[in-house]
């Protein structure tokens, strides 16, 4: 196993820190995104929808996984994009239930060191600001990390 490229302090050992955070990552248009992996459920390709009549427009539906009833948002509608058919499904676990976010496409899961992750820029401002918590630059792109708690939560007067 190379050593070069991310150390891991082994959990539990004294004084460890885990020094990499895990982000399953994933595109939306020309968006490239990622999430704390530890949050994820699973990944779903084209689960069935079933509309909710009158509900915000990011609100594309309820799944029925194996039982239990998720809202699925387009991930694209609360970043402020074109709304669109997005076959993929990355199922989420927040404080308030899974919540399902429709995305173009799958990538990888990337492991970062947290030294690497950078401030969201304070030039950046509006929706895209509220929704990210960080960025991390890797050697061919620039990783966009969600806050999951802020890109689903949903306000009666929410139109995004």
């Amino acid at each position: 196993m190379p050593t070069d490229l991310i150390s891991r302090d082994v959990p539990g050992s004294a004084g460890a820190a885990v020094d990499t955070v895990q982000y399953c990552t994933f595109w939306v248009d020309d968006l490239y995104l990622g999430i704390d992996a530890l949050t994820v459920q699973e990944v779903l390709r084209n689960p069935g929808l079933t509309p909710v009549p009158l509900a915000p427009p990011a609100v594309r539906g309820l799944i029925n996984l194996r039982g239990q009833i998720v809202t699925a948002l387009d991930l694209g509608a609360r970043l402020g994009r074109t709304p669109t058919e997005r076959r993929m499904n990355v199922v989420v676990r927040t404080a308030e239930g899974s919540v399902s976010l429709l995305v173009d496409r799958i990538a990888d899961v990337v492991e970062v060191r947290r030294s690497g992750h950078e401030a969201v820029p304070t030039t950046l401002v509006g929706v895209a600001r509220e929704q990210l918590s960080a960025t991390c630059p890797l050697p061919d792109s620039l990783l966009l990390v969600l806050d999951v708690a802020r890109v689903t939560a949903l306000r009666v007067d929410d139109s995004r």
